[in-house]
């Protein structure tokens, strides 16, 4: 999920907000102000709803960011890297860079976020609980409990064992810890997935069909969502294992043709497009890469401003570039290749282009994986 805009950065990590957040915190924001509030305290000011509302809204992201943020501070503290943290429809998610080395890490890892859902839930509960005991029964109340209760919801969904939840990673940490294989563990983790994503749409379908509102077809939403990242988790899984012990400098294209950013358009497509047999052009300065030009990047400039356009106009930008290192692990590289690649990464050593690996290599490289293990197991 790629961020629309970025936020800055919390403990070295890019934090972004996907468009689709705004969705989810007007409907919390109406909810909350037109809704919750105005049937359990009548006769308040409408700007009190609405403020009321909002800052129950803002707070409540807020602890879904911190959530996601404590999820890269012990991913990080365990070894590994935290491309970014996005916040988007459903909630956030922390892009991690590989793989948790051993299920204590994977428990680590996974276990956090909730952790501080439950904490966060318990001390707005804590405030709740104090406020009504002191006789306050105003919005300030209102406002402590929602809080209090979302996040204490929110810590119990994600501990529920089915992937990609956190609980459905938890799952896989006692899975793997018990047959030693990762593999096995991810995929009965994404099985349950499956089952808890059917689950939601049948529960959901059934209260839309009951009458009880569109809050069934939300639930029947989350379902759907889920059974589509369990199934891409057990793809990604499969192909990782069939990776396993693969580098990166084993399926890369050594030494790519480049071109400069400076070149036209019109240039690359007179002397570059039937030259060239790949699909995407690195663009260098001084033998260190800026960007990366595709055919559909091309195809989109209109044939009238060809002549004018540069090909690092259209490029991936240098910070969007997924970079490698020959020695690493292919398996690790997987998870980073980004959208404006295209699924492609840029080989470097020092700094210095020296090759490229997109998704054809990739492909390759399972299926000779696949027909090696076809070949060992019919001796």
């Amino acid at each position: 999920m790629r961020a629309s805009f970025r936020l800055g950065r919390i403990v070295g990590v890019p934090v972004g907000v996907n468009w689709s957040v705004l969705v989810i915190f007007a409907l919390i924001w109406w909810g909350l102000s037109a809704n919750l509030f105005p049937e359990s305290y009548p006769d308040r000011s409408v700007i009190a709803y609405l403020l009321a509302g909002l800052t129950a809204a803002v707070v409540f992201f807020l602890g879904l960011l911190a959530h996601e943020v404590s999820h890269a501070v012990v991913a990080k503290r365990n070894g590994l890297g935290v491309q970014g943290i996005t916040l988007w429809l459903f909630g956030g998610v922390a892009e991690l860079r590989g793989e948790a080395r051993s299920p204590g890490a994977e428990l680590r890892i996974s276990g956090i976020g909730p952790l501080v859902s439950l904490i966060i839930g318990v001390f707005f509960g804590a405030i709740a609980m104090l406020l009504a005991l002191a006789g306050v029964q105003g919005l300030l109340l209102g406002v402590m409990a929602w809080l209090g209760g979302i996040n204490l919801l929110l810590a119990v969904f994600n501990i529920l064992p089915a992937a990609p939840l956190d609980g459905g990673r938890l799952l896989r940490a006692a899975v793997w810890k018990a047959t030693g294989d990762r593999t096995r563990a991810t995929v009965v983790a994404a099985r349950a997935g499956w089952v808890l994503g059917l689950a939601l749409i049948g529960f959901g379908l059934w209260r839309f069909l009951s009458g009880t509102g569109v809050g069934g077809l939300w639930l029947a939403l989350i379902g759907w969502f889920l059974i589509g990242a369990a199934t891409m988790e057990e793809r990604q899984a499969r192909v990782g294992d069939a990776l396993r012990g693969i580098r990166v400098a084993d399926v890369m294209t050594p030494q790519p043709q480049t071109a400069s950013g400076e070149l036209t358009v019109a240039d690359f497509v007179d002397n570059y497009l039937f030259a060239y047999r790949h699909t995407a052009l690195p663009l260098i300065e001084d033998g260190r890469p800026v960007g990366l030009v595709t055919l559909d990047r091309v195809r989109g400039v209109p044939s009238g401003e060809r002549g004018s356009t540069t090909l690092a106009a259209v490029a991936c930008r240098a910070d969007d570039l997924v970079l490698a290192s020959p020695d690493e692990p292919l398996t690790d590289l997987l998870p980073r290749l980004s959208d404006c690649a295209d699924g492609r990464a840029l080989v470097v050593t020092d700094g210095r282009l020296v090759g490229i690996v997109s998704p054809s290599d990739i492909s390759r490289a399972v299926q000779r994986s696949s027909m090696r293990d076809q070949l060992t197991t019919g001796r």
